[in-house]
């Protein structure tokens, strides 16, 4: 194993601090950092409402700066304690981050675009890693991998639900087409397949004749069934995994900043780089 430059105290400090929830300093950190994703969601919650909008939006944008400039320089740490900045800043959190720090900036030059910070929402996700809720992180992998795996055959799948609507839809035009039913057009009758065959049923469109009705109790009873091969072809995908061997450490790798690492690990498994 080639030599590791060793990383200065005060970035390796840092990185723990950030990006690990194994450590008390790490967890305290997340801990305080999902206080303010929420307060921050909150006050935007709160600001659409017209009466406390109106009457304190100089104290809610006041407090919402305040946040967006902790997530700020809060954004900018995570850069500057790992060996690859681009490796965070393209990765899933590291967008998210982003996106949820710059609409407050944006509302500067574009009105409307600070209620983008509820954005903000999706950093919740972290409270896996805080709470270092270790059954659920290794099942959300092995969720994630099922899924990766069964992708192509829910694409196949769902590829003949579309043909299938596009056939059922053009069918109902013809057979309702011409009656006060609300299919005026193929497109329509395929929304209305698409919304039956799932079985949400607004009712805004309904088949009024006895040939229209049958075939659409026909479709209703169908698309219990076709709900149900989806979840399928993942579970079967979910069966087949190791389960045991999804690692729950969440000690992250300050050069590729892959995370879930074994306890015992002293090397990267995926770049090699000293942790």
């Amino acid at each position: 194993m080639p030599n590791q430059k060793k990383e200065p105290s005060w970035k390796n400090k840092l990185h723990e601090i950030i990006y690990e929830a194994d450590t008390p300093s790490g967890k305290l950190f997340d801990v305080v950092l999902l206080i303010f994703i929420l307060l921050s969601i909150v006050l935007v919650m709160l600001e659409s409402v017209d009466y406390i909008g109106n009457n304190y939006h100089d104290v809610l944008n006041i407090l919402e700066w305040i946040i967006t400039i902790l997530f700020t320089f809060e954004y900018i740490a995570r850069i500057i304690c790992v060996k690859k900045p681009e490796a965070y800043i393209f990765s899933f959190y590291g967008i998210i981050d982003f996106l949820s720090t710059i609409p407050k900036y944006l509302s500067l030059f574009f009105v409307g675009t600070h209620s983008l910070v509820a954005i903000r929402a999706l950093r919740l996700l972290r409270v896996f890693r805080i709470l270092k809720l270790t059954r659920y992180i290794g099942e959300s992998t092995n969720f994630g991998r099922a899924l990766k795996r069964s992708r192509v055959k829910v694409a196949v799948f769902l590829s003949f639900v579309l043909v299938l609507c596009v056939i059922l839809g053009t069918l109902m035009y013809l057979i309702e087409g011409d009656k006060d039913s609300g299919f005026s057009s193929i497109p329509r009758g395929v929304y209305w397949a698409i919304v039956t065959l799932t079985t949400v049923g607004y009712g805004d469109i309904a088949p009024v004749s006895a040939l229209g009705q049958s075939i659409a109790s026909l479709i209703m009873i169908l698309g219990y069934g076709i709900i149900a091969i989806p979840t399928g072809i993942v579970t079967s995908e979910m069966t087949k995994s190791e389960r045991n061997n999804i690692p729950k450490n969440t000690q992250s790798c300050t050069n590729c900043m892959e995370s879930y690492h074994n306890d015992d690990a002293q090397f990267c498994h995926k770049c090699g780089h000293l942790l």
